[in-house]
């Protein structure tokens, strides 16, 4: 018996993310209207969808018109084709040759980044009788994956049952120069390897930043990621979309601690004051950041309340001084984009990271609230 399914009408956390696949699809539509009928947009749903959950809002990007569904890992893809046996599944990062089968016998599309994954595609392509479709990351800079050499990816492109659908990069964003040298070096490329007979359905290099800030970037396909979730990280260009995120607990319990108590491990706050605090049930096992420790809040009620002490693996206190109605069930919000709200870009710069990760680390226990 599937035990989740037996109690899927029943919220089993009182800890939750909401998503709005509203917001989502706007998203994806002011991204589409930005780009243009020519230019297909693969949405980049690695990490769990960006911790918002791959498999739940693949629907909504479907309908919303990808071209594909791009994860980074083999076991990313597994998870969405079991969920969607037919749509089109792109692996923008290293499949291991030993796991080559697999890639075939799922018809993912895989990012070749030399040689030698090439020709392990080919034979596992040649032993099921079947033809792998694959794109050709070039390395114009960012040194992480790919090749620059043309002999070599001109051979990528001769093995047998390989058709090579796309060829590809990704910018540092290091500042303008160095875009414009990277983007001049994939152009360059592919025009090498095209004077040699080869062709390309699709050519890409712009991520959500690039395709906002630099339209002369975005050949015939865009790879958004964050910016389907309406985190912004543009500087130059503008699009209005919208965070589709809430992340938010209830108080299971609330304490009158006295004037000199300690909360949590090692006392590292104590009440200055007799002080009303709150216990919620989430913490840093759930995707918190540890170091939010004297910086963090929740919202309760509308007001802003202090996360105290040590933040735990399961459990944090906040306190209730400000909200003296507060009770036990009451509903707080860790993260979202109401007033006195924790935005995620707050979030960021108080934990001193960036907004993906700050999303990307939300894990899979806290259930997602699909919205829409």
């Amino acid at each position: 018996m599937d035990l989740f399914k037996k109690y899927e009408d029943l919220q089993l956390r009182d800890t939750i993310v909401k998503v709005d696949l509203n917001a989502i699809a706007e998203n994806m539509r002011l991204i589409k209207e930005m780009c243009g009928p020519d230019v297909a947009v693969m949405p980049v749903i690695k990490a769990n969808g960006y911790g918002h959950g791959a498999v739940g809002i693949a629907p909504t990007l479907m309908e919303s018109g990808a071209a594909y569904l791009a994860v980074a890992t083999l076991t990313e893809a597994l998870e969405l084709r079991q969920a969607y046996p037919d749509y089109p599944i792109f692996i923008l990062g290293h499949t291991p040759d030993r796991l080559m089968d697999i890639v075939v016998e799922q018809n993912f599309v895989q990012t070749l980044a030399d040689l030698s994954q090439a020709k392990s595609l080919s034979a596992a392509a040649v032993r099921a009788g079947k033809t792998a479709v694959a794109h050709l990351k070039v390395d114009t800079g960012f040194h992480r994956l790919g090749i620059y050499d043309e002999e070599e990816l001109f051979e990528m492109t001769q093995q047998p049952g390989l058709e090579i659908e796309g060829i590809f990069s990704h910018l540092a964003l290091t500042n303008d120069e160095e875009n414009l040298k990277q983007y001049d070096l994939l152009v360059a490329m592919i025009e090498k390897l095209e004077a040699r007979g080869c062709s390309f359905k699709y050519k890409h290099i712009a991520d959500s930043i690039s395709l906002v800030d630099y339209p002369e970037y975005r050949m015939n396909m865009v790879r958004p990621g964050a910016l389907i979730f309406g985190l912004r990280g543009f500087h130059k260009g503008f699009l209005p979309v919208e965070c589709c995120i809430t992340f938010e607990s209830r108080i299971t319990q609330i304490h009158e601690i006295k004037a000199g108590e300690g909360v949590g491990y090692d006392y590292l706050w104590r009440a200055p004051q007799d002080t009303r605090v709150g216990t919620m049930p989430f913490g840093y096992a759930d995707g918190y950041p540890r170091n939010m420790r004297d910086k963090g809040y929740v919202t309760i009620h509308g007001v802003k309340c202090a996360v105290l002490g040590v933040i735990c693996m399961d459990q944090v206190v906040v306190d209730l001084t400000d909200v003296p109605q507060a009770k036990v069930g009451d509903v707080g919000v860790i993260y979202g984009s109401g007033e006195n709200q924790m935005t995620i870009q707050e979030a960021c710069e108080l934990a001193s990271t960036n907004k993906n990760e700050i999303v990307a680390r939300i894990l899979s226990r806290p259930p997602r609230v699909y919205v829409k």
